[in-house]
């Protein structure tokens, strides 16, 4: 089984073909260590998973990300899963705006993402998905 808090190279291919260049709407499901899990001889303090998420991974994602049109959209805490798969919990849920997959793309694969942002990810989360849409028109009169 693939480790879900890496970011393979397939599947970004895949989106990249065929998404191609269409804004992208990154979904992010959450879930939290109680106490983040940093490599020994990590040398990074004590915290919890949500606070290396928060205080220490976005923190540095946004100076890697300064300038660029990359912003968070919906932030919201999970109060109960209706429909899910057995054993799938999550504590937050958070969508942020790419211009496109190769932007993202751009990110993830850079030398300071992986060296100095990653890691503060990889310590916080005890388990993640993400999952790249692109924005869609309601039809007049629908309801999502």
């Amino acid at each position: 089984m693939t480790n879900p808090l890496i970011i393979p190279a397939a599947p970004l291919d895949a989106a990249e073909l065929a998404l191609d260049e269409a804004p992208l709407l990154m979904v992010n499901l959450l879930r939290f260590h109680d106490e983040a899990r940093y490599d020994p001889g990590d040398g990074h303090a004590p915290c919890s998973g949500r606070e290396a998420y928060y205080d220490r991974y976005v923190a540095i994602f946004r100076q890697l990300t300064a300038g660029q049109a990359i912003a968070p959209e919906w932030r919201g805490s999970v109060g109960a899963a209706i429909v899910g798969a057995d054993g799938e919990a999550w504590d937050e849920v958070v969508i942020v705006r790419y211009p496109s997959v190769a932007a993202f793309r751009a990110i993830v694969d850079a030398a300071a993402y992986r060296e100095i942002a990653a890691p503060h990810r990889r310590a916080a989360l005890a388990d993640w998905r993400l999952i790249a849409t692109t924005p869609a028109p309601l039809a007049a009169g629908a309801n999502a």
